[in-house]
């Protein structure tokens, strides 16, 4: 098992590595990172649907969320927030402040597109109909990210990103795969069950909640969805989670264990 500092060390090669990518290729692998993560919503959605009480629907959602992290590090690809510590080899002054924009820019586009088309393909292909009460819950769920209040949408947006890059981080201690598992799961399983909020996770959350109430207007009625538009999403969640996403990543993070483990004093 490698330690925290033999882990900064390693990945400093790692982040140099990702912005060493093409543009098409770090465009793919976020369409990628994108589909792993909405499926895990997805899963969580579907396991934990008509649950009572709430805490235990929660919980069965929690445990089956990670699923989509584990993907992204075991398959393969290029997840915006765990790519905040990308600024690790900024701050070695390995790689240029453009270089990790580029990375960040081209891997939140990609996991937009691959979220995106996952909650098309999920409604159309009538997954929301396997359970009754799904298709209102998936909805409820998209309304109620939608009115979260800008700051509580930020602040939950650092506590997310904080959990997630720490699994990103002890995932890099371990050497092999059942490890790298093992490492991920249980810090994004926390982030679940406390109800932080993450951008990518949201990605699938809000659009399929949306496309679900043009195909199922009553159930939206019936759901109380007053606060979802795809305005609301932009402006009220994505846009703040984003932004706290990447100081719980890059700042609570990367500059923390940066200034720990590599920098010279």
């Amino acid at each position: 098992m490698n330690g925290p500092s033999q882990i900064a060390q390693n990945y400093v090669n790692v982040g140099v590595g990702k912005t060493r990518f093409g543009l098409l290729k770090t465009f793919a692998l976020g369409i990628m990172a994108g589909a792993f993560i909405a499926m895990g919503a997805l899963g969580s959605a579907v396991g934990s649907v008509g649950i009572q009480p709430a805490g235990l629907s929660k919980l069965v959602g929690a445990l089956v969320f990670p699923i989509g992290l584990v993907l992204v590090l075991c398959a393969g690809g290029e997840l915006f927030t765990g790519n905040s510590l990308v600024i690790i080899p900024v701050l070695e002054k390995r790689i240029k402040i453009q270089d990790m924009l580029r990375n960040w820019g081209l891997a939140y586009a990609g996991n937009l597109v691959g979220s995106i088309l996952i909650a098309e393909l999920v409604v159309l292909s009538g997954t929301l109909n396997m359970y009754p009460g799904l298709s209102e819950a998936v909805i409820r769920t998209a309304d109620v990210k939608c009115a979260i209040p800008l700051h509580a949408a930020f602040i939950k947006g650092i506590l997310c990103n904080f959990m997630v890059c720490l699994a990103v981080w002890i995932s890099f201690g371990a050497t092999e795969m059942a490890g790298k598992i093992s490492a991920c799961y249980l810090p994004v399983f926390l982030f679940v069950l406390c109800g932080f909020e993450h951008c990518v996770a949201n990605m699938y959350f809000i659009p399929v909640g949306l496309f679900a109430s043009y195909v199922y207007p009553e159930i939206a009625d019936a759901a109380g969805a007053i606060h979802l538009s795809w305005l609301s999403f932009l402006f009220r969640n994505l846009i703040p989670v984003t932004i706290g996403n990447l100081l719980g990543g890059a700042g609570c993070v990367a500059a923390v264990y940066w200034a720990a483990y590599l920098k010279r004093r």
